[in-house]
């Protein structure tokens, strides 16, 4: 929301309001990484390098880098992104669904980490 101030003008004795323009700070990166996908194939892709997080879905790969570079100092080499399909689901005779997503695997060049911990 812009800020306005109150400016007098001497000759025509009016307020006339002027509205500042709003400056946004930089890109709140750990929105677009919500989390580390820990499963076993993600585990066994991250010891050659490779590791996948879950992504909004309105995401670009630019987007992905940009957050990897800015929150684990590390220039990520490539970046796949797959979109994950809703699934339908019975549990307990209750029919359900399984919500979808997105997810980005984050290719590294060799002997670059990323630590969870």
């Amino acid at each position: 929301m812009p800020t306005e101030k109150k400016v007098k003008n001497n000759t025509d004795k009016k307020e006339v309001k002027e509205k500042s323009p709003v400056v946004f700070s930089k890109k709140d990166y750990s929105l677009i990484l919500k989390e580390p996908r820990i499963t076993e194939k993600a585990t066994m892709l991250s010891e050659n390098g490779a590791y996948t997080f879950n992504v909004p879905k309105d995401t670009t790969k630019n987007e992905i880098k940009k957050a990897i570079f800015s929150i684990y100092k590390v220039s990520p080499e490539k970046v796949r992104v797959v979109t994950i399909k809703a699934k339908n689901i019975i549990f307990r005779g209750k029919k359900g669904t399984k919500k979808g997503g997105k997810k980005a695997y984050v290719y590294l060049k060799k002997g670059d980490k990323i630590d969870f911990v």
